[in-house]
This record gives structure tokens, sequence and C-alpha cells, in this order.
């Protein structure tokens, strides 16, 4: 073999080897799902910033709900630290998110809040030992990058759900939704087949689904698009939220959906929440987000439905990412229930 060439195939064979290293491995992706073990009275729950930044005096509404639940709370080093928006530095994230994956006497990371972060520290966290003893990841948003990767990457399930920041001060005069997005969390984390039946709206498709449950924020997964971190959404069941866009920008994104293959060969998609930024005055974008998706969707034969109850609102429950569920899409209910 010529030494350049020689040279030229270490490349491929050294990257290899750097991504075992760090806990990352080609699978097959219809492999089971791995699920993490349920949580029991006297679990560890662990509580960190993976993004944005915290303070303990907001992070107590949780503790004080994890402690009603019967579970023990860890704060990370990063509750209370400042980065700019970020909660710690790269390295201070880095640091206490590794501690919590690797650390056997913690049984689950509840992430302390969203915002801008996770795709800074992803690539350096090492997941060995998470995929030896692997616990459940919760949070949504910006959390949606820890959901992608690790379905990609480990095929461990993980819980998509409100976070911290989102537990209210006086839990009596919470709103009965809110009330029960929060208390799905701890349905999710000792083991309840999650079911949930919600109201249709009048633009959904009609249908009946199986399949793997996937999903998150729109902007994220759209962000994550072509790295180590992207999804794969062949025969499974898609969710999509999310907040602070406009029609134009939501209509990319779904293009991006479509032009990449990943509304081809779903067996359903679920619509959340979409907080929409009114559009500029003279700037109108003309169609609605009901349009925006069914457009991209024409010609396929899967259920659609919107409403569902998850994104960034009161109404946000929690979804065990990476599990088999079925999705039933009919003209007086829609329900979707883990199998």
């Amino acid at each position: 073999m010529k030494r350049k060439h020689f040279l030229s195939s270490l490349v491929p064979l050294a990257a290899t080897f750097t991504a075992v290293a760090r806990g990352k491995s080609s699978f097959d992706p219809d492999s089971p799902v791995i699920i993490p073990p349920y949580l029991k009275p006297g679990y560890t729950v662990g509580i960190c910033c993976a993004a944005g930044h915290i303070s303990l005096e907001e992070i107590q509404p949780a503790v004080n709900k994890l402690k009603e639940w019967g579970f023990n709370s860890r704060i990370g080093d990063t509750v209370g630290k400042k980065d700019f928006t970020y909660g710690g530095t790269d390295a201070e994230r880095v640091a206490d998110v590794q501690q919590m994956l690797n650390d056997k006497s913690i049984d689950a990371i509840l992430f302390a809040r969203g915002g801008y972060g996770g795709v800074r520290i992803i690539d350096q966290l090492d997941f060995k030992k998470f995929k030896k003893d692997p616990k459940w990841i919760i949070g949504f948003s910006d959390a949606t990058v820890f959901h992608s990767h690790i379905n990609e990457n480990f095929r461990v399930a993980t819980i998509h759900s409100k976070m911290c920041n989102s537990f209210p001060d006086d839990w009596s005069k919470a709103e009965p939704v809110q009330q029960e997005s929060i208390e799905s969390i701890k349905k999710c984390l000792t083991g309840e087949k999650m079911k949930y039946l919600f109201t249709p709206n009048e633009k959904n498709k009609t249908g009946l689904a199986v399949g793997e449950l996937v999903g998150g924020n729109l902007k994220t997964l759209e962000s994550l698009a072509g790295s180590q971190s992207d999804i794969h959404t062949k025969d499974k069941i898609l969710f999509v939220e999310d907040t602070g866009e406009y029609l134009y920008s939501i209509d990319r994104m779904f293009w991006n959906l479509k032009r990449s293959g990943k509304l081809e060969n779903l067996k359903g998609l679920i619509i959340g929440g979409f907080k929409i930024k009114p559009d500029d005055e003279g700037d109108i974008f003309g169609k609605t987000l009901e349009e925006i998706v069914l457009e991209k969707v024409a010609g396929y034969d899967y259920p659609v439905c919107f409403d569902f109850p998850v994104g960034h609102q009161k109404n946000n429950v929690a979804l065990k990412c990476g599990a088999l569920h079925t999705l039933g899409v009919h003209l007086n209910e829609c329900r979707l229930s883990e199998a």
C-alpha cells in the first residue's frame, strides 16, 4: 500500500477509536431501546445546569416536590453559578453533568432549566459509564440535544418533561394542567405506563400508528441535522414543539425535515405547542401552522395530530423518548399511550 493511501486510511479509523473512547458507538437503529431502572422511594435525583443559569432558591419548589414523592435530591455545582447566560462555564457544566452521569448513587438527572448550551458540551461528555449503568435524563427544550444524542448513540430511553424552573412556588395556586404535567414526571420515573387523551383538531389526519417515540424542540432538532446527535425517524412517531419563531421560520424548519427525509417514513407525527411570533407588518407569511405541516406531509399515509399538550406551556406532559407508543387519531378523540 502506498504511504499516502495508508495514512489517509488511518483518519477515519482514528475517528472511530476516538468515538468509542468517549462512549459513542455505531448501532442498529432498529435495536431495542434500553429502559433505565425506574425509581423507588429513597432513590436520588441529581439537579444540574447543562444550559442556562438558575439559583438555588428557584429550584427549591422542585426539590420540595421530589421530597414529597419520596426521592432525595443532589444539587449540582452548577446551580447558582452564572457565566453570562449559562449556568457556569462550559468546563464547569461539563464537569457537573459528567459527575452525575458517573455517580452510581444518582438514579436520574433532572436539568434545572433550558435556555441554550447543551450543544456546546455534548461532545465533551463521556458516556461509557452511563452505557453500563443507564439512568433517566429529564428535561425539554435545549435538553432535546441530550434526548436526540442519547437515542442516536446509546439507544437509552429518556424523559421529555418540565424542568425545575416550571415547578410553581405555591402548589395550591397552580392550575390543574400545570399540576398534572408535573405529576406526570413522577409517573414516568416510577414506571407507570403513560396514557394521554386529548381533544382532536379538525385539521388532524386520522389513523393509527405504533412506533418508538422521538422528538423535541424543532429548532434544536434542525440544528442537530447532519451531526452525531441527529435522530433517525424511520418507522417512528415524531413529536415537535417550539416557541418564539415566525411562521416563515417554522415553514423553513419543516422543509428541512422533509428534504432530509425525516417525514417520509414516519409512523405518525405529533405537533405540540407552538408559540408563534406575529408576522411583521406588511410581511405576512400567509399560511397557518396547520397548513405549513399538512403541505409537507401531503402524500404520506400516517396520522398527524395537532395541539398535543407538550411544549413551552403549562400543559406540558412528560413523554418517554425511545419507548414504544401507540398513537390513535380519530374524529372524536386522540390518544397517545405507551405500549
